[in-house]
C-alpha cells in the first residue's frame, strides 16, 4: 500500500458513511422545515385550513389534481384542516348505479386519506342541492332533503359543519321568511348529528350582513350560524356590454365582517392578489384579522385564493403566509 492511499474497501465504507450522513442531514432539514410551519401556526390565535375551491382549476379543468388527493396536497402546503367542496366530487358520486354506495365509497376513501396524512376534516361546502330560501315550499323542502345526505357525510368524516347557500327570492321580506324556514328544518336535522349549519355571505341578499344576521337570529338554534368570508360582499352583479360581469352593489366588507363574526362558527380568508411585500391588494387583511380576533374566534381560518395572476398554489402560499405573519403579530 502506497503512503496516503486507503484500501478500496475502506474507501468505499467511508464514502458510504459520508453519503448516508448527507442524506440523513437533508431529511432532518426537510422535517425541520415542516415542523417550522406547524410552530408558526401554533403562535397564532387560529389554525389554518385549506378551502378546496382554491384548487378547483387543477381539479375541474386542468385535471392535474385528483380531488381524492386533497388531504395529501393540503398537508404538503402546510395546512392542518380540510374544507371540502361538494361540487368537486360530482364525478365520484356518479360512479356505478347506486348513489348511496358511491357516496359511502367516497367518504370511506376521504376519511382514510385524511387520517393517513393527519389532517382534520373541518367542513363541507355544499352547492347545487337546491335553494333553501325559495318561496316555493315544495322546492324548499326538496332542497332541505337534498342537503341531509351532506349532513350525514360531515358527521361521518368528523367535520363540525356544512356550509350552505341561501338562494331564493330577491325580495327581502319573502327571502327572510323562506330562509328561516329552510335553515330551521335543516338545522333541526343536523342537531341530531351534532353538525352545524353555517351560511356564507355568498352573493345576493346573503351578502347583506344585516339581513343574514337577522335570519340566523330568527332561526334561533345553537347549531345555526355564519361563515364570514373576507371578500364575498357583492350583493348585485350585472353583465356589461363587453360580456364581463361586474359588481354594481357591494356591502361594506369591514362592517360586514364585524356583524357576521358575532355568529361565526368558521371563517373564510378570501384573497385575489398580492403586492411585492406580500400584502393582499384588495382587502385590508390586518384590519379584518383584528375583527376576527376581537370576536374571540380561535378556530380554523380557511384559505380561499381566487386570483388569476398567481397560480393556485402560489396564491394559496401567499395567503397562508400573510395570515401566519399577521396572526403572530396580533397574538
Amino acid at each position: 500500500m502506497k503512503p496516503g492511499k486507503l484500501p478500496f474497501k475502506l474507501s468505499y465504507i467511508i464514502f458510504t458513511f459520508i453519503l448516508f450522513g448527507i442524506v440523513a442531514c437533508n431529511t432532518i432539514q426537510k422535517k425541520e422545515k415542516t415542523m417550522e410551519t406547524k410552530v408558526e401556526q401554533s403562535e397564532t390565535f387560529f389554525k389554518l385550513s385549506l378551502a378546496q375551491w382554491s384548487l378547483h382549476n387543477a381539479i375541474k379543468y386542468d385535471k392535474t389534481l385528483d380531488p381524492i388527493d386533497f388531504a395529501q396536497k393540503a398537508k404538503e402546503l402546510g395546512f392542518e384542516g380540510l374544507e371540502y367542496v361538494s361540487d368537486l366530487y360530482i364525478p365520484n358520486l356518479a360512479e356505478g348505479d347506486d348513489p348511496q354506495k358511491a357516496m359511502q365509497n367516497l367518504l370511506d376513501t376521504l376519511k382514510i386519506k385524511s387520517e393517513m396524512y393527519g389532517m382534520k376534516n373541518v367542513l363541507i361546502m355544499i352547492d347545487g342541492e337546491g335553494d333553501l330560501a325559495t318561496p316555493n315550499e315544495e322546492e324548499r323542502n326538496h332542497a332541505v332533503e337534498n342537503h341531509k345526505k351532506w349532513v350525514d357525510a360531515a358527521a361521518f368524516l368528523g367535520c363540525h359543519s356544512i356550509r350552505v347557500n341561501l338562494s331564493g327570492s330577491n325580495d327581502v321580506a319573502i327571502w327572510t321568511v323562506a330562509a328561516v324556514s329552510g335553515l330551521k328544518q335543516l338545522s333541526e336535522y343536523a342537531e341530531q348529528k351534532n353538525i352545524n349549519i353555517i351560511v356564507e355571505n355568498h352573493g345576493g341578499l346573503s351578502s347583506n350582513a344585516e339581513f343574514l344576521s337577522q335570519v340566523i337570529t330568527n332561526v334561533g338554534m345553537d347549531n345555526c350560524g355564519t361563515l364570514p368570508d373576507f371578500g364575498n360582499f357583492c350583493i348585485k352583479i350585472e353583465t356589461a356590454e363587453d360580456g364581463e360581469s361586474r359588481c354594481v352593489e357591494e356591502y361594506d366588507a369591514y362592517k360586514g365582517m364585524e356583524i357576521l363574526m358575532k355568529q361565526a362558527k368558521a371563517v373564510s380568508a378570501k384573497s385575489y392578489d398580492f403586492d411585492d411585500s406580500g400584502k393582499e391588494t384588495t382587502l385590508d387583511y390586518e384590519r379584518i384579522l383584528k375583527t376576527v380576533k376581537k370576536a374571540g374566534y380561535t378556530g380554523f381560518i380557511g384559505v380561499e385564493y381566487e386570483g388569476d395572476r398567481l397560480s393556485e398554489v402560489e396564491g394559496i402560499i401567499a395567503t397562508r403566509d400573510l395570515l401566519i405573519n399577521l396572526g403572530k403579530q396580533l397574538n
